[in-house]
């Protein structure tokens, strides 16, 4: 994995606020040969290993709702470039385009079947394929849809140097981000005047905290999480500071 130079940025990331970001990223060269490399290799390892589970997963999908057994949909990663994620889908067909493309904990469009892949958080183990294919990478911030993205402001879209990833800081602290917005009268609105800008600060001191380590420590605090350990908002807030 490697940064582009400045002058090969989009334009509208080479800014004063963006720069101060990828200059702590080029410091970085050889971790960020090491976190592709890892990339790769355990992608591709898990991929063969899990590969009984995906097709137990299809089969359940399949079986419970008509529709396909992966959601697509586009979204935004390195350097504003635009791809089509991979999960497995939890909802009824279609969902996206008869609902908000954020989804809330009791949301009515969640199949039977989903409700059990969401619960067990199987339903972005197929983003596997997209971090061997290099759109992803295990640990950056959370691709959003490109509307989400059109409202960013000028430093974050520093989150873009990397990849965007199936875990972080934030996904981490914001685990059950789908029960704060349960209540929300309007939860497009809500999502990117309340929770994206505090979940961008992690984001974004993420970026320049980045080391190889640090990804390896964040996949094992993910595990954790999943397995129902509770990392609140304050938990680095001495790092944070």
């Amino acid at each position: 994995m490697r940064l582009v130079k400045w002058e090969k940025l989009p334009e509208n990331m080479q800014t004063d606020e963006i720069k101060p970001y990828y200059q702590a990223l080029r410091r970085k060269r050889v971790a960020l040969f090491f976190k592709r490399a890892f990339d790769i290799i355990f992608s591709a390892l898990l991929l063969f290993i899990l590969s009984p589970v995906f097709l137990l997963l299809a089969i359940a999908i399949k079986i419970d709702s008509k529709g396909p057994v992966f959601f697509r949909q586009t979204r935004v990663t390195q350097y504003g470039k635009t791809f089509r994620i991979f999960k497995f889908r939890t909802m009824v067909n279609n969902a996206d385009k008869i609902g908000s493309q954020v989804t809330v904990k009791a949301d009515n469009r969640i199949t039977r079947v989903g409700k059990l892949i969401r619960k067990c958080r199987l339903d972005e183990i197929c983003q596997l394929i997209d971090v061997l294919r290099g759109t992803m990478t295990f640990v950056g911030t959370r691709p959003e849809v490109p509307k989400y993205v059109d409202r960013y402001t000028n430093e974050m879209w520093a989150t873009l140097l990397l990849p965007a990833g199936i875990t972080s800081m934030a996904s981490i602290c914001y685990k059950d981000e789908d029960a704060l917005l349960e209540n929300a009268e309007n939860v497009d609105d809500t999502y990117m005047e309340k929770v994206l800008p505090q979940k961008m600060e992690y984001n974004l001191s993420e970026i320049k905290k980045f080391g190889f380590w640090r990804d390896i420590k964040l996949m094992f605090m993910t595990v954790f999480a999943v397995l129902g350990k509770d990392y609140n908002k304050n938990t680095e807030e001495g790092e944070q500071e």
